[in-house]
């Protein structure tokens, strides 16, 4: 069973949508049967290399609040953080462009397979939200990608070439949109389920069941003794 996963490494929620569905997972009955690939998505595809404003004032002037109530929501979301055993102050961090960490993600999946993307992922969300790295940096991109286990002449590589798996970010970008999603995370179990947002355990877990079920179904037998031959013998049915 196939999981693809749409979501930003700046994006505070696609971090607590992760840990509620490792959690999910780990409850699974089949998980060693489950494959978990991540999709590429911007939050904002025009932004800029590094941006000068805090977090709050980023905020603030998104959602027309003050700054005291943008750092309010913040700190709310900490709490969020928090609840998932991550310790993260989001006041600290700054965004970026994030296409770059895109790329890399997609020369994870080439190079070691879904498990490698998923230690070189989760290592850049550690490195953003919890190291306050800027991860659009090409030196913090090489330093993360390579201690979480990619090649570092395959990282160089990749960042030196700014068309290398450009056009499957983008067409990861596209097909989400074409299966409707309007946010990340963004959750597709076996192209059968589409679980939008960070969700709780509960629902990613009967997503993940109702989903085996469906590509797994059981056979029932309704009634074992009547009317059965087993080797040279058989069961005649009494009236």
């Amino acid at each position: 069973m196939q999981v693809e996963i749409w979501s930003d490494v700046v994006c505070p929620w696609c971090y607590i949508g992760k840990r509620r569905f490792e959690k999910a997972l780990a409850a699974f009955e089949h998980a060693d049967q489950v494959e978990v690939v991540w999709k590429a998505f911007e939050l904002d595809p025009n932004a800029p290399f590094a941006r000068s404003r805090s977090m709050a004032e980023q905020l603030a002037a998104k959602y027309r609040r003050s700054v005291p109530q943008a750092e309010a929501m913040l700190a709310s979301m900490d709490r969020a953080f928090a609840g998932e055993g991550l310790d993260v102050h989001l006041a600290d961090t700054t965004g970026g462009n994030t296409f770059d960490a895109h790329r890399v993600l997609h020369l994870a999946l080439e190079v070691g397979g879904p498990q490698l993307q998923g230690q070189v992922k989760e290592a850049l969300l550690q490195a953003y939200f919890v190291e306050h790295r800027h991860v659009a940096d090409p030196d913090v991109l090489r330093e993360v990608a390579v201690a979480a286990g990619l090649p570092e002449a395959e990282v160089d590589a990749t960042l030196a070439d700014r068309d290398r798996y450009a056009e499957a970010v983008r067409a990861e970008e596209r097909e989400a949109h074409e299966l409707g999603s309007t946010g990340v995370p963004f959750f597709v179990i076996d192209r059968t389920f589409a679980v939008p947002g960070a969700q709780d355990v509960d629902t990613f877990l009967t997503v993940l069941r109702r989903s085996w079920e469906r590509s797994h179904p059981q056979l029932v037998t309704v009634d074992p003794a009547a009317g059965a031959c087993d080797g040279d013998s058989c069961a005649v049915p009494t009236a």
